[in-house]
């Protein structure tokens, strides 16, 4: 599990990243060459694609950062985990819940993001 919480570490701390260039060298460690990101705001495939992402998300909410709101949940090679962003006057604009997939090398190979903190209602 501790090569598993190195990576979602550098996964998590890339989503902080203001810098692309930081932001590349996290993910290089944590994210496939070409795994794919999707949320309801868009989709990336490969990890320049996933740098350029996250950077228009600090380009909409500057100054947010990314928090666990759990822990991580795993079997096989899929993970599950809850997240919320955070302005810097607390507020709190959205929160969600991530699924991922692990490779054989121990990097994200996928994240399926989910906005909410529950499925919507029936």
């Amino acid at each position: 599990m501790d090569s598993l919480n190195q990576v979602l570490k550098a996964y998590g701390d890339a989503w902080c990243e203001v810098d692309d260039g930081r932001r590349r060298d996290l993910l290089t460690s944590a994210w496939a060459d070409d795994g794919l990101y999707q949320d309801p705001s868009g989709e990336a495939l490969g990890r320049d694609s996933l740098v350029g992402h996250i950077g228009r998300v600090h380009d909409q909410f500057p100054g947010a950062r990314i928090e666990l709101t759990s822990g991580v949940d795993g079997h096989h090679d899929r993970i599950r985990f809850a997240w919320r962003m955070v302005l810097p006057d607390g507020s709190v604009p959205v929160q969600g819940i991530d699924i991922g997939r692990i490779g054989a090398d121990g990097r994200l190979t996928e994240i399926i993001g989910f906005f909410g903190a529950q499925p919507p209602e029936a």
